[in-house]
This record gives structure tokens, C-alpha cells and sequence, in this order.
């Protein structure tokens, strides 16, 4: 079985935690993101998400959510999707293939921590979200459009949060041959669709639950595709003059011409 078939392995754990509620996905959270220096990349997508499950848990104790049970699940559920990649990862195991595009490259030098924040956004919400909205639907015996409220309220947390990361993270002007490059990359990029396509992956999933083998080959597929991307997302952008064997000022032939940036080469 492949890693993205995890939510039977996922969902035995993330289950008994669902009571523990908001808080208590946010204490493991905390916990984790101690262990990691400041630079990591894995850590820069974590102070991101840590503010996202913040916001969520101020939500549910306002009551901003119509249905407080399901959004709590839901949440709970949507963190141990990332939770259990990232600890399997770090006992040793293999990741899901859309979070090992992070994970691999989280001390890569040239990635930007915009880029790093990014990646983890497209796992979370390209394949996380999808199979959340499905473990969630097993557990309180619904379907899909009886958590439509709660999957838009919380994908609009992140939508909103994620102008805040690009806002934060990118290079100011002072890099502006690094900026022109990485801005192009991350605009390729839009949570909006991820969470379309999320939605219709979970619609996608539930519907053909009674058929474990076309479940299995939809969930593959979706992790495969999402991890694709992340790979696109961490590519290393640095100015060509940074990089080894550029000369100062360029060679003949180059006045008036731009350097170049090479993604994908490594300082």
C-alpha cells in the first residue's frame, strides 16, 4: 500500500484525539515546532500553520462555526494529516509524497522561506484537506456537502492568511533579481484552486468509497500530483551573480543584458 493510504493508519490515532479539541492539537503542535531551529523549512510553514489552528480555535470558542462538532473534527482530523507525515518522517518512515517535497528540502540553500511557506500550504490543502473531509464524513456518518460551511469558513482562514505569508516572506526591492524570478513561481501557484480542487477530490473520494481499489488509485494519484508541485514550489532561486563561477559584471557580449537565474542549481 502506498503512503497517501493512510487513512486507516491516520484515523485510529486522530480519532481519539478529536475530543481533546482545538487546544490540544495546538499543545502538539507547539511541541513539535520546539524542535527545530528557526531557518528550518519545515518550521517556517509551521509558525504559519500555528496560526492558522489559533485562529480556528478562537473561532470555535466564539462560535463562528454553525456546527462547533464538526468543525472541530474536521480541524482535528486536517492537523493529523500533517502531524502524523511529518513524526513518520522524523521516526524514520516514509512521508506521504506530498510532503516529502518540504521535508526533503527544508535546509536547501536559494529556497526562500515564502517558498518553503508555500510548499506546505500546497500539501496541507492539496491532499490534506481532501482526505480530512473524507476521514471526517466516516466519523460523524455524513457526507461531504454537510461539511460545506465548515470547509469554506476554514479555507478562508487560510486564503487570508496566505496574503499575509506572500505579504510577510517575499524579498523586498532591495533583491530584485531574486524577487522578479520568485514572484512569477509563487504566482503560479493560487490556494484558491487547491481548495477547488481539494473539494472535488473529497466529493471524488467519498463517492466511490465502496470501491477500496479506485479509492486507493484516486488517493495515490492526488498525492503524487500535489507532490509534484511542492517539488516546483522548493526549486532553489538564486541571482546568477551569487552563483559559483558568475563573474563580476559579466562576460563580452553581456552589457545591457541581464544575468540570468538558474533554478535548480545549487550554491
Amino acid at each position: 500500500m502506498g503512503p497517501s493510504q493512510q487513512p486507516t493508519d491516520v484515523l485510529s490515532g486522530a480519532v481519539r484525539r478529536v475530543d481533546d479539541g482545538v487546544d490540544g492539537v495546538l499543545a502538539r503542535i507547539r511541541r513539535l515546532g520546539a524542535r527545530w531551529p528557526e531557518r528550518d523549512g519545515v518550521a517556517v510553514f509551521h509558525r504559519v500553520y500555528t496560526r492558522v489552528t489559533r485562529e480556528v480555535g478562537r473561532l470555535v470558542d466564539q462560535g463562528g462555526f454553525p456546527d462547533r462538532r464538526a468543525a472541530v473534527t474536521l480541524d482535528v482530523l486536517f492537523a493529523e494529516r500533517y502531524l502524523h507525515a511529518v513524526e513518520t518522517f522524523e521516526r524514520g518512515g516514509r512521508a506521504p509524497a506530498c510532503w516529502q517535497a518540504l521535508l526533503h528540502a527544508r535546509d536547501r540553500r536559494g529556497v526562500r522561506p515564502v517558498q518553503f511557506a508555500l510548499c506546505g500550504v500546497n500539501a496541507h490543502i492539496g491532499h490534506d484537506l481532501a482526505l480530512a473531509v473524507v476521514d471526517t464524513c466516516h466519523v460523524l456518518a455524513c457526507a461531504p456537502e454537510d461539511l460545506r460551511d465548515e470547509f469554506d469558513q476554514v479555507g478562508d482562514l487560510l486564503t487570508a492568511l496566505e496574503e499575509r505569508v506572500r505579504e510577510d516572506l517575499m524579498p523586498g526591492p532591495d533583491l530584485l533579481e531574486l524577487a522578479e524570478p520568485l514572484t512569477h513561481l509563487a504566482g503560479a501557484w493560487s490556494i484558491e484552486r487547491a481548495r477547488r480542487a481539494a473539494w472535488a477530490a473529497a466529493r471524488a473520494l467519498w463517492a466511490v468509497r465502496g470501491l477500496p481499489a479506485v479509492a486507493e488509485e484516486l488517493r495515490e494519484r492526488l498525492d503524487t500530483g500535489v507532490g509534484r508541485v511542492g517539488r516546483l514550489l522548493v526549486t532553489p532561486l538564486a541571482p546568477a551573480a551569487l552563483l559559483p563561477g558568475a563573474r563580476a559584471g559579466g562576460g563580452p557580449g553581456t552589457e545591457g543584458r541581464r544575468s540570468p537565474v538558474c533554478p535548480g542549481r545549487r550554491r
